[in-house]
């Protein structure tokens, strides 16, 4: 029964015709600077916010006075120790603060590439999201990305491009609703060690 309905539908699609997919949406070659500048651009157009830092150490100087005003954090499975706040962990649900690393980011969308196995929780539940992303990770286009990280893509990824918005009700564009109302990109230039 089934080999027949099968073989209607594929007689029933014989003539029509094939329809052509387009192309990948192709970005000139860019050097690092100049992505960084589009991702800027795309994540703040977004609402996000970016931050340059130029070491892992100042990356935790900038950490430790930005972290200040938080009572808790919740932190991510790939987080760098050196990038873990002096504050107390907290559950995703209670915490005002989560901080993730991305795999990766995407100038074009201006957009973060987080791991499943980093804690989705830990992603969307906090109200301010800080997402600390390697400067030699910054991919022109997402389909570069996806290339480039294929060999250690996790079974699921999450791409951020901006802190969480929805304007369902009334038409009344409102953050927060689905996911942090704050999203901020540490873009970190060189990583030591």
């Amino acid at each position: 029964m089934r080999e027949r309905i099968l073989a209607r539908i594929r007689r029933g699609l014989e003539h029509r015709p094939q329809i052509a997919l387009p192309e990948p949406l192709a970005l000139p070659a860019c050097l690092p600077e100049e992505a960084l500048a589009l991702f800027t651009q795309r994540l703040t157009e977004n609402g996000g916010e970016v931050v340059r830092l130029e070491s892992l150490q100042a990356a935790q100087e900038w950490l430790g006075h930005f972290a200040q005003t938080f009572a808790g954090v919740v932190v991510g499975q790939m987080v760098p120790e050196a990038l873990r706040p002096q504050l107390p962990l907290l559950p995703p649900e209670e915490a005002p603060l989560g901080i993730s690393w991305a795999l990766g980011a995407v100038a074009e969308t201006g957009t973060v590439i987080l791991s499943s196995q980093e804690g989705r929780r830990t992603q969307l539940l906090p109200p301010v999201h800080l997402v600390f992303v390697p400067q030699e990770k910054m991919y022109p286009t997402l389909l570069e990305a996806l290339q480039a990280l294929q060999p250690s893509l996790p079974s699921a990824i999450g791409l951020h491009s901006g802190p969480s918005k929805s304007a369902d009700i009334g038409q009344i564009m409102v953050k927060g609703v689905h996911g942090p109302g704050r999203l901020i990109a540490g873009v970190i230039a060189r990583i030591e060690g």
